[in-house]
Parts: C-alpha cells; structure tokens; sequence
C-alpha cells in the first residue's frame, strides 16, 4: 500500500523574496520553478503569497502570476508615513496563518530570509513536530532562522529567472 503524499502549506514573503533576489542576484525569483520544486510529489493544503498592495498594473498582472501558478494572494495597502518611511510588512499574518496551517499538514515550506519567523520556525517545530523548510536568499538570511529551519533551502540558480536576452 503506497503513503498518501506529504501535505504542505506554503507561505511566500513575496517583499522579502524580491528585495533580496534583487539585491544580490539583480534577477527575479522564479515563482513557477518554485512551485514545482515544492509541490513534486506532495499535496498542497495552502498556498499564500502576502504582498504589499501598490495599486499599479505591473505589480497587479504579478499577482495574477501568482494565482494562476496556485497561490491565494493576500494583499496589505502600502503606507507611507509622513516622515517618509513606508510600512506594509506581513511578519504577523504570515506567523498566523503559520500556526493556523501547520495544525493541518506534514510541512511548512516558507520563502522568506526575514529572522522574525526564527521563533515561528521553532514553535511550529516544538508545537506541531513538523518540519519547516524555509527558503531565503543565503547571504541576506538571517543566521537564526538557517539554523531552526529543516531544511534550510538557499535561492540560488534554477530558483532566479534569467534576464532575457534583448
């Protein structure tokens, strides 16, 4: 008798993914490699990618990437403050729905390198005994978060789109 596939929830910091890609790569995160990457063989339970809502077309037709890949999009209005620094993190919703789904699967996978979830990380582990295997570019993920996660999964290679050739 074959084992039913392994239940995942995936949680995408589509903010944190770009700006690192960005910064250290200067490419893109393939959302498509990803998610093929993730789901092989495996039963997707939930699938949230958390943006910050700009309102332009650019950042609309991603979004509407995203959802035809398989991702609910879960968008935060962009703020600007006065003093000119902006607010439009997910770090709560992403930890909530976090524990909400690991309730529910056999493994959490998190794209993300941002060292806030390090505790999410853990409790889901310690709560739950799933694991959580997070990815996040290496060199700005943060040491804390590496080390909780099983596995830790760096963006590298397959992971970035390749500039197109103009």
């Amino acid at each position: 008798m074959k084992n039913p596939p392994e239940s995942v929830a995936i949680l995408a910091d589509v903010q944190n993914i770009y700006y690192t890609t960005k910064q250290v790569y200067g490419q893109h995160f393939d959302y498509n490699a990803f998610w093929t990457e993730v789901t092989a063989n495996r039963q997707v339970t939930a699938a949230i990618a958390y943006a910050v809502d700009r309102g332009d077309e650019k950042q609309r037709q991603f979004q509407n990437i995203l959802r035809a890949i398989g991702f609910q999009v879960k968008l935060k209005p962009f703020i600007q403050r006065s003093d000119g620094s902006a607010k439009g993190d997910w770090d709560v919703g992403i930890a909530l729905d976090g524990i909400e789904l690991a309730a529910r699967v056999d493994r959490v996978i998190l794209a993300s390198g941002d060292g806030d979830f390090d505790l999410l990380v853990q409790r889901i582990g310690e709560r739950f005994g799933i694991p959580v295997t997070v990815y996040g570019v290496e060199r700005l993920t943060a040491e804390s978060l590496i080390r909780v996660a099983s596995p830790f999964v760096p963006i590298e290679g397959a992971l970035l789109l390749t500039p197109k050739a103009r």
